[in-house]
């Protein structure tokens, strides 16, 4: 059998998994105690409890709540900052799914019955204003001076 330590190293990254907001939404998972194991910020992040038990001369000991460990804080901490990052986009990937994986949401039949007005944006690429046209600037004014 695996070390108890085998079994909850895989948590201390946050993974990103489909399950925030009625499922709706990619976050990331985030190992937490028992105490801490209810979502409120968006529905999520969705969270992981991890319960450990010993059997010790036929009698099951335990439970230990493994996750409730300091060893988890950076993960957590982590887990914030990518939910941050994730809820800066809006309704839109990647932190929305895919319309196709969406299941608990209006989001499908409302692009269902728009499907007849979405068009194909065709437009040239041109570089943004900015920092690009400023740079040409500079690199033609460096070249006035030598």
């Amino acid at each position: 059998l695996p070390a108890g330590g085998e079994i909850t190293e895989p948590f201390a990254f946050p993974h990103t998994v489909a399950g925030c907001m009625r499922g709706s939404h990619h976050a990331p998972l985030m190992p937490v105690g028992l105490a801490d194991a209810h979502p409120s910020r968006f529905d999520g992040p969705p969270r992981v409890v991890c319960l450990g038990f010993q059997v010790k001369d036929g009698v099951l000991h335990g439970p230990r709540d493994l996750f409730a460990d300091p060893a988890f804080d950076r993960a957590r901490d982590e887990c914030a900052r990518i939910m941050d990052y994730y809820r800066r986009h809006g309704p839109f990937e990647p932190h929305r799914l895919p319309l196709d994986e969406m299941e608990y949401t209006t989001m499908p039949s409302v692009a269902e019955r728009l499907a007849d007005r979405w068009r194909p944006v065709e437009q040239e690429l041109r570089p943004a204003p900015g920092k690009v046209a400023d740079a040409r600037v500079q690199a033609e004014a460096r070249a006035e001076v030598e």
